[in-house]
């Protein structure tokens, strides 16, 4: 029997929920991550130990008891069938049902985020959409994801029609203040998720001045950012959780 779970190291009281694993988009920074992580598979699931998406159906009844849990945060869900996206939303319903009173909130993420948009009016009220932008230039991000391009990805999460969104900015790679400020600002999510790269992958990386000027634009805006791994910068309106 393979791992269901994983401990989350961004959030406190947070698991990571794997009915579906895997992912196509080799990111350049997930290889030290999430590839390494699967490679603790080797004896139990070749396809986790390959990160090859695949679905994992008697994973679906064990929800950890943790407050927030991560969905699919082993794999980006675009990958997976409408069908099996359906079962993982219906088990997360009947979580709901069971547990009526629970505070729990659910985390939905993904680089393709218009593959939730058939699935919107499924999801109950304590599911929240992410997806991760690190950047607004699209120009060189194919040697560093096959993910949509950042514009892209952009404009899908923009037009998704649901009310509970949250952005992750990590890893931050270089960005124009002006337009990504403005990304975020239209998306209006209910916070962001602020860090440099952790495994330095090499990325190209704002300087400490943008940073400043992105955070200040953020939080006079009046959204929360929430940072892991800055390095040691103070910027404005940024609630340090890692560094």
């Amino acid at each position: 029997m393979t791992t269901s779970t994983v401990i989350s190291n961004m959030y406190a009281d947070a698991k990571t929920w794997n009915p579906f694993k895997g992912c196509k988009f080799d990111c350049t920074y997930c290889i030290p991550s999430f590839q390494l992580q699967a490679k603790r598979q080797m004896h139990t699931c070749s396809n986790c130990y390959s990160y090859t998406p695949h679905f994992h159906p008697e994973r679906l009844s064990k929800i950890p008891s943790a407050k927030t849990v991560f969905v699919c945060g082993n794999a980006d869900i675009s990958f997976a069938t409408a069908g099996q996206i359906r079962q993982i939303i219906g088990a997360i319903n009947g979580y709901n049902r069971k547990r009526p009173s629970s505070d729990k909130t659910f985390f939905m993420q993904s680089k393709q985020p218009s593959c939730l948009e058939p699935f919107l009016k499924l999801l109950p009220t304590n599911v929240i959409l992410l997806t991760t932008l690190e950047t607004n230039r699209d120009a060189g991000y194919n040697q560093v994801s096959k993910a949509p391009v950042p514009s892209e990805r952009y404009r899908q999460f923009l037009a998704l029609e649901y009310p509970r969104k949250v952005v992750t900015i990590e890893p931050v790679m270089d960005f124009d203040v002006d337009v990504f400020s403005q990304w975020i600002l239209k998306i209006n999510p209910e916070y962001v998720w602020l860090g440099f790269d952790s495994k330095n992958c090499g990325l190209p990386e704002p300087s400490e001045a943008k940073m400043k000027d992105f955070t200040a634009i953020l939080s006079n805006a009046g959204i929360p950012v929430k940072g892991k791994t800055l390095r040691g910068m103070d910027l404005p309106g940024v609630e340090r959780h890692q560094d």
